[in-house]
């Protein structure tokens, strides 16, 4: 039998339940550019306030699946916020906060999708570990460590000059054919020449040769000169000589200007299709902490700042690598908004998820200037943005079930007949979808099953007309708050539950927060500080 390698720590065994909860559109919250009111793909975009566990429960019925790129930048769990720091808790508690949402973002990704965190070396060894454990090893794609200083602290023993991104995929060899590749950089296109005039335009060589023996690609190449060439001693030629010589005919293979020297094989731009994400990247390429600083400073001033943003450019290359236009991005731990505000720049849906008062203060904020067209920094001059699009705003709902004086289950008063009738069905995995020519199709199972909601008291002759009207096949719930005894078992179509007690077992109630008050680690105010 083999052994399963995994991470314990403790109240790992503790499973949370969580509450599926209902959001709640606030249309006075929600922004769209003028004359965009109507735009299906603007209402499609989702800013949601409230704890980020609770939310994404309540995402997961309609999402699952669904989801192209998740990045988030959750806590970094440094210690620095304690004063009083227990290492084997606070580590604990830290994975405690992690594992559940990881579960469910696993959940939500789509099957060509792809999930990135952010993390530094406080965490990064035991969250890959837990990544491992929730998406399974086989999915793991690759560790980008991202330069993020310009400079080092001089007052660190060793200064830290990068963070992490994990990256992991649903399926990682549909992702391999389905992600983008990077764009030539300046200094890349600038490899690119044409010093024989080639009519097809600029273009660079590569070596010929390739590691290994092979006998049918060891033979003899003659340059136009006449000089001749062997592979080097451990190498032969990249093909067999009949595809060399179709090589040569179409001019693809270059000796040199004198026409004397080693065979290269030449590749235009203009057949280039991009470069291979590899795992440096610097900031040179992506940004850095000052620059994503100075973009927050652009947009809020300092009095209220955000201690640790994200650059946009980095953002940029995480969303072009993992996802298309139309494509829906999702961050849960939203911060100051870069990942929505990066998103609909360049073209995408996107959800994002603001458990702190951030999500009015900064994240509608800046998407409400992204959408006006006033966000003239990070990457808008690049993606040449002008504005446009929207978003709704969602509240969560309260709990569903509450507690009276006698510490009996009762349904919160606080919801109206529809709210409950949806919050009803995402507690039993229906879909809200209320049919106009029939009351009681409210929400639907699969084609054939339904579930209907309702505050009135349920009598025989009620629960008779109901079944009067069902065609053959059809099977009903009802989910109401009382009905007259024995009709539950009246027809052998139609299951008669009693709410709140069809919901107790199911999840956790009244739990309005899950966040643990872990924080990222301090910002100076400018890097030069450091080296002091």
């Amino acid at each position: 039998m083999t052994n399963k390698l995994e991470l314990t720590w403790v109240g790992k065994e503790k499973k949370i339940v969580v509450e599926p909860r209902i959001l709640i559109a606030d249309s006075e919250k929600s922004h769209h550019a003028q004359g965009d009111l109507f735009d299906q793909a603007a209402d499609d975009n989702m800013l949601i306030h409230g704890d980020n566990l609770l939310a994404l429960k309540a995402l997961e019925a309609q999402f699952a699946g669904q989801i192209k790129c998740i990045y988030i930048d959750p806590p970094y769990n440094t210690g620095y916020a304690f004063e009083h720091y227990d290492d084997n808790l606070e580590h604990s508690q830290w994975l405690n906060l992690m594992r559940p949402r990881l579960e469910i973002l696993w959940n939500l990704l789509s099957e060509d999708g792809s999930i990135w965190i952010s993390i530094d070396d406080d965490e990064q060894a035991y969250l890959k570990i837990l990544c491992d454990e929730v998406f399974r090893r086989k999915s793991f794609v690759s560790s980008m460590v991202w330069q993020k200083r310009t400079s080092p602290d001089m007052r660190a023993v060793i200064s830290d000059g990068h963070d992490y991104i994990l990256v992991y995929a649903k399926d990682k060899e549909v992702f391999k054919n389905k992600r983008n590749k990077l764009p030539l950089s300046e200094e890349q296109a600038q490899s690119y020449k044409n010093p024989d005039n080639d009519p097809r335009g600029l273009w660079t060589s590569a070596d010929y040769t390739a590691q290994g023996y092979r006998p049918n690609q060891m033979y003899e190449i003659t340059t136009p000169s006449g000089r001749k060439y062997s592979p080097p001693e451990g190498k032969c030629w990249k093909n067999i000589e009949s595809v060399f010589l179709e090589l040569v005919a179409d001019n693809r293979i270059w000796f040199g200007p004198e026409g004397n020297a080693m065979p290269r094989r030449k590749t235009f731009l203009s057949e280039h299709d991009g470069v291979i994400p590899w795992t440096w990247w610097t900031n040179k390429e992506v940004g850095h902490n000052q620059e994503a600083k100075k973009e927050i400073l652009a947009l809020f001033g300092s009095s209220n700042v955000f201690d640790t943003p994200k650059p946009e450019r980095l953002i940029e290359r995480i969303i072009h690598i993992a996802s298309n236009p139309g494509d829906v991005v999702l961050d849960s731990f939203l911060g100051s908004g870069t990942t929505a505000a990066v998103a609909h720049k360049m073209g995408r849906r996107w959800i994002g998820i603001e458990m702190g008062d951030h999500a009015y203060t900064h994240c509608k904020v800046r998407l409400d200037k992204v959408i006006d067209g006033e966000d003239a920094g990070g990457i808008t001059q690049t993606v040449k943005w002008k504005g446009g699009g929207g978003y709704t705003f969602y509240e969560l709902a309260s709990s569903l079930i509450n507690r009276d004086a006698f510490d009996e289950p009762v349904i919160n008063k606080a919801y109206n007949a529809e709210q409950l009738a949806a919050a009803v069905a995402l507690h039993e995995g229906f879909r809200f979808q209320p049919d106009r020519e029939c009351f009681w199709k409210q929400s639907v199972g699969n084609e054939r099953s339904y579930l209907f909601v309702t505050t009135a008291h349920i009598t025989s002759q009620y629960l008779d007309s109901i079944h009067g009207s069902m065609a053959e096949g059809e099977f009903l719930i009802i989910a109401a708050k009382s009905f007259d005894r024995g009709i539950e078992r009246a027809y052998r179509e139609i299951a008669v539950k009693k709410i709140p007690q069809m919901l107790l077992d199911r999840c956790e109630f009244g739990v309005e927060n899950y966040n643990l008050n872990i924080v990222h680690p301090p910002v100076y105010e400018d890097e030069e500080d450091c080296n002091e």
